[in-house]
């Protein structure tokens, strides 16, 4: 998986029977996610807990919703920048992607439900609902193990309550002769956590510490887990960021679909005293998280070759 030379890329288990709470398994899980997070960013996981009918369901239903016209897409309008409909941008014109937040709610699944279909989409809405729900688990089990990691367990709890989920059910053309194949360019995600789960057509690239690129493969029924930056403030520039991109092959023939998982903070991400030493000096003051997704659309977030540092630097 990936380019030779990063052999190590890490691809965890969920489905381990003996991976419970306090167990080696757990234990030695949990160290191993908190270095795949500082060496590369994310790692793979595997998690079985999408059935094959809810798999089938998810991406008929990013399908039907990314083919509704444009003028109800973008009646999907969000106060929180990148919640909302993308789509129409010229740097990536083979994107288009929807949010809907609080999918992991009846109340966020519905309402975005009835927006798109005003005459109701039953299984659509349960078919979010429970996708969103059960990647939520995967992401509160993956926090835990990295809060435990770094002898932090007490803040795991509070972080939890704080976490609201977004849903993004994204969609990637297949480009045309002489068009570009870049379907996202290269960028951070301002999530706490992202998990991205795919049809059969890849195209993810991440990043290493090195710069090197690595084409991300992974199963249809598997994760990638990536931390965000504000994963990254929270550590204390510990955990990397990955930069990331989506690239589609110029002969390929099908669309590429997946559907995202961010995790964003309602109470204020700052970096646990814990984590600030003589060789962690601190790095980055407190700031409210949708701060960060505004100050990511301004003229100087988007030119900005340090997202954080400029945002909230020491």
């Amino acid at each position: 998986m990936g380019s030779e030379t990063t052999p190590e890329l890490l691809i965890l288990d969920f489905n381990n029977p003996g991976m419970k709470p306090g167990s080696n398994c757990w234990t030695s899980a949990s160290k191993n996610i908190r270095e795949a997070f500082e060496n590369h960013g994310f790692f793979v996981a595997l998690y079985d807990k999408i059935s094959p009918q809810l798999h089938k369901s998810i991406f008929k239903a990013t399908q039907d919703l990314l083919d509704l016209p444009l003028q109800t897409k973008i009646q999907n309008i969000n106060e929180k920048p990148y919640h909302g409909y993308m789509g129409q941008i010229p740097i990536a014109p083979l994107h288009e992607a929807l949010g809907i937040d609080y999918a992991d709610t009846l109340e966020g699944a519905q309402s975005f439900t009835t927006l798109m279909w005003p005459q109701g989409n039953q299984s659509f809405c349960e078919t979010t609902m429970s996708f969103a729900k059960t990647v939520a688990e995967l992401e509160k089990k993956v926090t835990t193990m990295l809060f435990e990691s770094y002898g932090l367990e007490k803040h795991a709890d509070p972080h939890r309550d704080a976490t609201t989920y977004l849903l993004l059910l994204m969609k990637y053309g297949v480009p045309n002769e002489g068009q570009t194949t870049l379907g996202l360019p290269p960028h951070t995600d301002k999530s706490f956590i992202s998990i991205l789960y795919q049809n059969h057509i890849s195209g993810l690239q991440t990043m290493a510490r090195d710069g090197k690129w690595i084409n991300v493969q992974f199963p249809p029924t598997s994760f990638v887990v990536m931390a965000g930056d504000a994963c990254k403030a929270w550590s204390n520039d510990r955990v990397l960021s990955a930069i990331h991109k989506v690239t589609m092959d110029s002969k390929g023939k099908e669309t590429r679909y997946t559907a995202g998982l961010f995790s964003f903070l309602t109470k204020t991400v700052e970096v646990p005293k814990e984590l600030v030493d003589d060789e962690h000096p601190l790095k980055f003051k407190p700031f409210a998280h949708v701060d960060l997704l505004k100050f990511y659309e301004t003229e100087q977030g988007l030119r900005s070759q340090n997202l954080l540092q400029d945002f909230c630097g020491v």
